[in-house]
Formats: structure tokens, C-alpha cells, sequence
């Protein structure tokens, strides 16, 4: 049973903008959870992007402060992570997680999540 499928990656070039999706199941009870992206780039560890938990809270990674933004539409089930001025270095594959923990330390440990997508490939050329 799929929870979260990923849509959006492709190519991309250096300075340019793509929008991932993520949807999920309606058995997912997706408005009461928290929800976020990992990305994970060749031969190294799963990162946080960013994450919305289900009170509001949000918060990015550093790395793309200003540069990503992550959302949310709880009547579409759906999370998005709109990725703009995009560099050689945000290649990676991308995945959506979920997880019934709303306390904010936790929400940045890819260990807290209990729900994970298959993962979507982004590719930025220079």
C-alpha cells in the first residue's frame, strides 16, 4: 500500500525553478500529520529540506533558506516543496515523509518519520 508518491523531478538548469509534489492516501490521515522533504544526493546521507508539521510549524534546512519553500493543502492531501533559483548541488533524490510527531526537535531526524515515498529524482545541470 503506497501512503506518499512523489511527483515533479526531472532535469533542470542551473537557475531555474521545478515543484515536487507529494500526495497521500486518504488512509494516511494526512491533516494530522507532519509532513517533510529528505533529499539524499549520490554517496551521501538523507538530509532534511524542510518540513510543515501539522500545527504550522515550519522550518528549512539552511542549505535552501530563501531559496525553498514548503507547503501544504490538507483538502488535497498534498505537500509541495517549490525549489527556486536551483543549483549543481540540489541534485538528489527527493522524498516526502510523514509522521504523527508535531514536537520540533524531533520533526528534523529522518528517524522520527514512519511513512516514506518512493523518492523523486532531480536533476540541476550546470
Amino acid at each position: 500500500q503506497v501512503l506518499l508518491h512523489e511527483s515533479g523531478g526531472g532535469l533542470v538548469e542551473s537557475g531555474g525553478s521545478v515543484r515536487l509534489s507529494c500526495e497521500a492516501s486518504i488512509s494516511l490521515d494526512f491533516s494530522r500529520r507532519s509532513v517533510a522533504w529528505f533529499r539524499q544526493a549520490p554517496g551521501k546521507a538523507r538530509v532534511l529540506v524542510g518540513v510543515i508539521s501539522w500545527s504550522g510549524y515550519v522550518y528549512h534546512a539552511k542549505s535552501v533558506r530563501g531559496r525553498f519553500t514548503v507547503s501544504r493543502d490538507n483538502d488535497k492531501n498534498t505537500l509541495y516543496l517549490q525549489m527556486d533559483s536551483l543549483k549543481p548541488e540540489d541534485t538528489a533524490v527527493y522524498y516526502c515523509a510523514a509522521t504523527i510527531m508535531e514536537r520540533a526537535t524531533l520533526l528534523t531526524e529522518s528517524e522520527t518519520y514512519e511513512n516514506w515515498g518512493q523518492g523523486t529524482p532531480v536533476t540541476v545541470s550546470a
